[in-house]
C-alpha cells in the first residue's frame, strides 16, 4: 500500500500579492518593480534578516514565500528537503552579471552579482536561515510540473531522505515571476497528489 503524504501548506507570489493557502496576506498594486514589490513584502512580514538586502530578486523571492511557508511551523526539522524548478535558470541575474563584463577596457566583473549566477543559490539562502541540513535539488523544466515534484518528494520521504520536503516552483525572467512553495510533511488534511498540488499551484 502506497505510503500518504499530505501537503500541509503553500504559498504563492505573483501579480504583486502574495497568499498562503489560498488567502491573500498582502498585495502592492504600486509598486514600479519587484525590488519594490519584495521590500514591500519584507517590511509587512516584519523581518529583521539584513542579507536579504544583498540577494537578487529570484533569491529575494523564495526567501520571502519559505518564511511565509513556514511562518506557522514552531520549528523546522533540519533534515527537511527542498526541491524547486524553473524555467529560466538565474538568467535574469546572468544578464546583469554579463552587463558588468561586457565592457572589455573597464572589466569589473561584480562578485556580489556573480554569486547569484547559479539558481540553486536560493535553496542555500533557505537552508542558512532555516538551518536545512537535508537533501536539495534544483531543476530547469519548461513549465510548472506536479507530476515530477509529487514523485521527487514522495521518493525522498519513502527512503527516509527527508522527514518533510519544500517543493515548488521560483520562476523570474525579465520582471515576470511566478512562485509557488508547498511544504509536504507525513501529517496533514490534504492529501498530497500531482492533482491537488496543481490545483493549489493554479489557485
Amino acid at each position: 500500500m502506497e505510503q500518504q503524504y499530505y501537503i500541509t501548506s503553500f504559498c504563492s507570489i505573483k501579480n504583486n500579492k502574495i497568499s498562503k493557502n489560498g488567502e491573500l496576506l498582502y498585495s502592492d498594486d504600486n509598486s514600479d518593480s519587484i525590488k519594490d514589490f519584495a521590500k514591500g513584502i519584507y517590511k509587512f512580514l516584519e523581518l529583521k534578516y539584513p542579507k536579504f538586502h544583498k540577494m537578487d530578486e529570484l533569491c529575494k523571492l523564495s526567501f520571502l514565500a519559505s518564511e511565509v511557508l513556514l511562518s506557522d511551523q514552531l520549528e523546522v526539522s533540519e533534515d527537511t528537503a527542498l526541491v524547486l524548478a524553473n524555467r529560466a535558470s538565474s538568467l535574469d541575474t546572468d544578464r546583469k552579471h554579463q552587463d558588468t563584463i561586457k565592457d572589455r577596457e573597464n572589466y569589473f566583473p561584480s562578485p556580489a552579482v556573480f554569486v547569484y549566477t547559479l539558481p540553486n543559490i536560493m535553496m542555500g539562502e533557505i537552508s542558512i536561515r532555516h538551518q536545512l541540513k537535508s537533501e536539495n535539488a534544483f531543476f530547469v523544466k519548461k513549465a510548472f510540473d506536479a507530476k515530477f515534484l509529487t514523485t521527487y518528494s514522495r521518493v525522498l520521504l519513502d527512503t527516509n531522505k527527508a522527514s518533510n520536503v519544500i517543493c515548488g516552483w521560483v520562476d523570474l525572467d525579465n520582471d515576470k515571476y511566478d512562485v509557488f512553495l508547498a511544504f509536504i510533511s507525513r501529517n496533514g488534511e490534504k492529501l498530497l497528489s500531482k492533482e491537488q498540488l496543481n490545483n493549489f499551484y493554479k489557485s
